[in-house]
């Protein structure tokens, strides 16, 4: 089959398009499935320039958010039969991603995708639309007429946390550049803020009468993560997908806040199989709120796999609106 490979881990620039990769075989557990659109992220980059030890010999096909149509199935599955769309986010310990024509996963770990959701779509929510469903809707004990800011609003995580937690009435202050305001607008976003011109924690203090937002989202680093504490209400939640704050600024007895981490994917890396098929469940209930109409696409660029090693390079420099994704089979 064709393949997008990593030929040397830590080298980004070792991806290869390869025409004699064997068509891997589904476990007992898995599901095969003929990939029609892969999307990108930020991990994918992230793990082909990783240079440490800890994945297996065998040269990788990055990929994590898959969507396609199911070719084979292992001996117990019952819950998908050949035919049947899906859409998954893969664990990255798993060698057969996305950029392929075909892949394979744990077969509880997939949910359904209804015909009204285009494959492209569906590409590319999985990385960034089950990580801002499990931010906002998992993980934080919202409540109507509160504040959140949310980092990174034109981004793929951003994007889709914007519109959840529009969906639950809250009032959503988001990061980005200049160039990005009308679009996180768009997408539901009650006020933007330009990072680089503008100071973040002053208008957010302005904005709060110094009181602080309710929750915030922090998708950047530990850094901001540890910045974000100072805006937050007395009381208040932050969840962070991006690192930890430093914990020597938290203190005791000053905030009462809750800090939540989003590692959705490691999800696969424990043996617990209800935690594993939560991924089966997000993926559920984030289908039902696409086919809703209730979450709209982010603005998807769609490229061919011969191009995913540039528009990586491009995703790793932060010049992306929205989302990538690769279609592989039409």
């Amino acid at each position: 089959m064709k393949a997008l490979v990593l030929r040397e881990q830590g080298n980004l620039n070792s991806l290869t398009i390869v025409h004699n990769r064997k068509i891997p075989i589904p476990k007992s557990n898995e599901i095969r499935v003929r990939v029609v659109a892969a999307g990108l992220n930020p991990s994918d980059h992230q793990i082909a320039s990783y240079k440490g030890t800890g994945f297996a010999e065998e040269e990788r096909v990055l990929g994590i958010d898959i969507a396609g149509i199911v070719d084979a199935v292992g001996s117990d599955v019952t819950n998908l039969v050949v035919g049947d769309r899906v859409y998954y986010l893969r664990s990255i310990n798993n060698e057969h991603g996305g950029f392929a024509e075909y892949a394979v996963t744990t077969a509880h770990t997939v949910s359904k995708l209804p015909n009204d959701i285009p494959f492209a779509f569906a590409g590319v929510s999985p990385g960034a639309g089950f990580t801002a469903y499990q931010a906002i809707v998992q993980k934080l004990k919202l409540q109507a007429g509160r504040t959140i800011l949310i980092h990174g609003g034109a981004g793929g995580v951003g994007g889709f946390a914007i519109q959840l937690a529009k969906l639950h009435n809250l009032t959503v202050y988001t990061t980005c550049q200049a160039s990005d305001i009308p679009y996180v607008l768009s997408l539901g976003a009650d006020l933007a803020i330009d990072y680089e011109n503008q100071d973040v924690y002053a208008e957010i203090n302005k904005l709060t009468n110094h009181l602080g937002v309710d929750y915030v989202l922090s998708t950047i680093n530990p850094e901001t993560a540890t910045k974000d504490i100072d805006i937050l209400r007395f009381g208040g939640e932050i969840v962070v997908t991006a690192g930890f704050p430093d914990f020597s600024r938290l203190h005791f007895y000053e905030k009462g806040l809750s800090l939540h981490e989003i590692a959705l994917g490691a999800a696969h890396t424990v043996n617990d199989p209800q935690v594993q098929s939560n991924l089966a469940v997000i993926g559920d209930e984030f289908a039902k709120l696409i086919s809703g109409q209730h979450i709209k696409p982010p603005a998807i660029t769609s490229i061919k796999m011969e191009e995913i090693p540039a528009y990586l390079l491009k995703l790793k420099s932060g010049s992306i609106q929205g989302k990538v994704v690769a279609i592989i089979n039409q």
